[in-house]
């Protein structure tokens, strides 16, 4: 009889491991784009929200009104959570209504650098982050969005902070880490990568505008068709490994860049925040030595 209940409390810890193992996450990566929204300085990089009508609308046929709500707004391309298109600053190269939908997803690789960069607030991701993540996690996937977590998003929407600069109006003062082209360049040429991200305003580090090749990597992406993700949030929400990133961009003809919500989804058995050794499993450890306590 007990050897009946074990194997049956046995079946229902496995079953309801499975379940909780197989739960569909959405995690959202994307800050909420409204007048505060960052963007770099210049003469018409404003948002602009309108409500055109917001509240009982009385006018159309029929007895009494009915609520209608609708605006209009403009925003720059490259404000927000937001990517940029190959031809930011490649020249021939796709614009955003020409990017296949199946290049806007992919693996997610988390490359966490918040250590090195609370030394270095200007610190450029290097291939050896890479090679650290692979010796953790293995290769990067085929079809991978690699972004940097440099724990910069928790600075947005505060231009001083995120650009690094009490004179943020000075685009030569910017101080804040991103990707270094010498690792963009070793990814585009040794793993298929669909996209490159990163939670701060730019791929290039904050002095990029004075550094010997400036928007070095924004070049090394244009020129490889790779799609760059900036300004993307919550990352610290995500595990490492393990999930789909999606960058939903606004199809915006001929543009060079587009609002993107930009989300991730993944099952709980990927989550962070398990244990080292599986949960089901100590469970199932202990069961066992429950049963062999058991004298048949």
């Amino acid at each position: 009889m007990l050897r009946v209940i074990a194997i049956t409390m046995f079946s229902i810890i496995l079953f309801s491991e499975a379940i909780r193992a197989s739960e569909f996450r959405l995690v959202d990566l994307t800050h909420t784009h409204d007048q505060d929204a960052v963007s770099w300085p210049g003469p018409n990089n404003k948002f602009n929200f309108t409500k055109e009508h917001r509240g009982i609308y009385e006018g159309g046929p029929g007895e009494g009104g009915f609520w209608l709500e609708f605006n209009y707004f403009q925003t720059p391309e490259h404000m927000g959570t937001h990517i940029d298109a190959p031809c930011h600053f490649a020249e021939g190269a796709p614009r955003v209504h020409q990017i296949p939908i199946e290049k806007l997803t992919g693996p997610g690789v988390i490359i966490n650098v918040k250590s090195k960069v609370a030394a270095n607030i200007d610190y450029r991701v290097a291939i050896d982050d890479i090679l650290d993540w692979e010796t953790k996690y293995n290769k990067i996937p085929d079809g991978a969005v690699v972004i940097m977590n440099s724990g910069w998003s928790q600075r947005y929407p505060n231009k001083t902070l995120v650009f690094g600069s009490d004179t943020w109006e000075d685009i030569t003062s910017y101080h804040y880490p991103s990707w270094h082209e010498d690792t963009v360049d070793w990814l585009v040429k040794n793993r298929n990568i669909h996209m490159v991200g990163v939670d701060t305003t730019s791929s290039d580090y904050g002095p990029t505008v004075t550094a010997p090749v400036p928007f070095a990597v924004h070049r090394v992406l244009g020129a490889n068709n790779i799609t760059g993700i900036e300004n993307v949030a919550n990352l610290d929400s995500i595990p490492e490994s393990g999930t789909i990133i999606y960058a939903a961009a606004f199809k915006l003809y001929e543009g060079s860049g587009s609002q993107s919500r930009v989300f991730a989804t993944h099952t709980a058995s990927s989550a962070s925040i398990l244990c080292t050794t599986p949960c089901w499993t100590i469970s199932v450890q202990v069961l066992v030595m429950w049963v062999a306590a058991i004298k048949f």
